[in-house]
């Protein structure tokens, strides 16, 4: 799988819940609140100041080394 910025937390979560400690690194605490379930990524970066690009990039990087 490969994440980008349009897919949804919830998206991201269901295939490979691993990627919860690197979503709660970066910032977003939220990854059980059903209203991030629903949010891109885009989105949840717009929300919390976040680099979007980067944090693909640190999600895809984890997923290619399992």
């Amino acid at each position: 799988m490969t994440v980008t910025k349009d897919m949804t937390i919830g998206q991201i979560l269901a295939a490979d819940i691993s990627v919860a400690p690197i979503l709660m690194e970066a910032g977003m605490h939220c990854v059980g609140c059903p209203a991030s379930q629903a949010e891109t990524i885009s989105e949840a970066c717009m929300v919390h100041g976040m680099d979007e690009d980067a944090l693909v990039e640190a999600i895809n990087a984890h997923l290619a080394d399992k």
